[in-house]
């Protein structure tokens, strides 16, 4: 499971036996752990879990991952192939 980024205590990452289901990013922080679906089209994220965040966790994190929206997709793709 390669790690992707790294900021601000939170690990950005994939498992590589995952690359049936759409593109998505897993996300962990000190107890708190998530996953959002990236979709391209709309340049938009849906959460499939998020599990112990606080309010403030969940804004950082979403921020991380807006941020970095571009980036994800395009390592998802290079590690999985097509974005689903």
């Amino acid at each position: 499971m390669p790690t992707i980024l790294y900021i601000n205590g939170w690990r950005l990452f994939f498992y590589s036996n995952e690359k049936n289901e759409p593109a998505h990013i897993h996300c962990t922080k000190a107890g708190c752990d998530a996953k959002y679906w990236l979709n391209s089209a709309t340049f938009d994220i849906q959460p499939a879990y998020e599990y112990n965040l606080s309010p403030a966790d969940r804004r950082a994190i979403r921020e991380i991952v807006f941020k970095h929206f571009d980036y994800l997709l395009e390592k998802w793709v290079e590690f999985h192939g097509e974005d689903k």
